[in-house]
């Protein structure tokens, strides 16, 4: 039986289709269960609970083989990011107590950066609140998802899509989430280890590819177009950040912008994506014209 949090979500969703394709068996943290029905009826066990309750993930971890935990994503965090700092509390006292014999933790690019990295701060914070915990903990740090782009099917019909990658020829690390839930089934399914690791998932692409294999998919050249900067809070709102409140996002693309999502870094394993921007982008035409 494995834990996974977040299976209503991109990641968590991946994980656990990979684990149950397995024949593995999957229970599920869930604050609403008619949200999770389609996993209850491929036979997920869903435990109802909040990831801001140590007592409701103690009760999800309990006989579990493996935990696959992370944060809900918050694109308009508090200054202090209070909100991560909770949820890592729970968690930290939740695997105290009822330790799991692997965990595998969703992280990012740019979380061994302790400052200066914005949004993907609450990952480091995650990856440091978790280092005292004498358990087997795999750190599974994901570039930008390529599912980050589809807002590209809607607004690249004119031969443009805009990013905020400036230059948009430097390549940093992305990935495709179904890769990264297929990675982290394998950590929690495959061979043991001891103490705490790092592995990298995804590849180093650039925005102008990207927006060639949106192009090939949509079948009309599309270009990658850098969003100037003074207009970035502007388009974050379009985004649905709060007006005012995108600082941290800001932050993050200027980390990227800056090499702060390259691969390599120290002590770290790697995991190269099988999946492309292409396949994304077709997948989801396929599902948006079905």
């Amino acid at each position: 039986m494995f834990l996974v949090m977040g299976i209503t979500g991109k990641v968590g969703g991946a994980t656990a289709a990979h684990l149950l394709a397995q024949g593995k068996k999957v229970r599920a943290l869930v604050r609403d269960r008619s949200k999770a029905s389609r996993w209850a009826d491929q036979g997920v066990e869903l435990v109802e609970g909040d990831w801001n309750d140590a007592a409701s993930i103690k009760r999800a971890l309990r006989g579990v083989d493996g935990a696959f935990v992370m944060l809900p994503p918050i694109w308009a965090p508090s200054p202090d990011f209070r909100e991560a700092k909770a949820v890592i509390a729970n968690n930290v006292e939740a695997l105290a107590n009822v330790p799991a014999p692997r965990v595998v933790a969703l992280s990012s690019m740019g979380a061994n950066r302790t400052s200066g990295m914005g949004l993907i701060t609450a990952l480091s914070l995650l990856e440091q609140g978790f280092r005292d915990l004498n358990l087997p903990i795999a750190y599974a740090r994901a570039g930008e998802f390529f599912e980050n782009f589809l807002y590209g099917l809607h607004v690249a019909k004119g031969g443009m899509l805009p990013v905020f990658y400036n230059p948009t020829n430097r390549k940093s690390t992305m990935v495709a989430t179904n890769d990264i839930g297929a990675a982290i089934a394998a950590l929690l399914t495959g061979p043991a280890w001891l103490g705490h690791r790092v592995i990298e998932l995804g590849s180093m692409v650039s925005a102008d590819e990207v927006a060639v294999q949106l192009g090939e998919v949509m079948k009309v050249d599309v270009k990658a177009v850098a969003v100037p900067r003074a207009d970035w809070p502007d388009t974050f709102e379009q985004f649905g950040i709060p007006k005012g409140q995108s600082g941290p996002a800001e932050v993050m693309y200027e980390a990227v912008n800056a090499g702060g999502m390259a691969l390599g870094g120290v002590g770290t394993e790697h995991v190269p994506g099988a999946t492309s921007a292409r396949d994304v982008f077709a997948a989801a035409l396929r599902a948006a014209t079905a």
